[in-house]
């Protein structure tokens, strides 16, 4: 679960530095805007598994609980 969340945050990092890339260079505002809404999507997939709710777990710990022991 660890991984995936590291991945989610550089795939996060990326988007929004190819986006602000493409909006200098000109000619794809479009793409630049798709990657910042998909962006948007990865940052609130994060904040849903990793911030705790009103009992104060989270859904990435429970998971963590839940795996077999190796």
């Amino acid at each position: 679960m660890d991984i995936a969340l590291s991945l989610l945050v550089l795939t996060v990092i990326a988007l929004v530095l190819g986006a602000i890339a493409l909006l200098r260079r000109g000619g794809y505002r479009k793409q630049a805007v798709l990657m910042l809404v998909l962006a948007g999507v990865m940052i609130v997939n994060i904040a849903i598994w990793t911030l705790p709710g009103r009992d104060g777990r989270s859904l990435s710990s429970e998971a963590k609980k839940e795996q077999a022991p190796e």
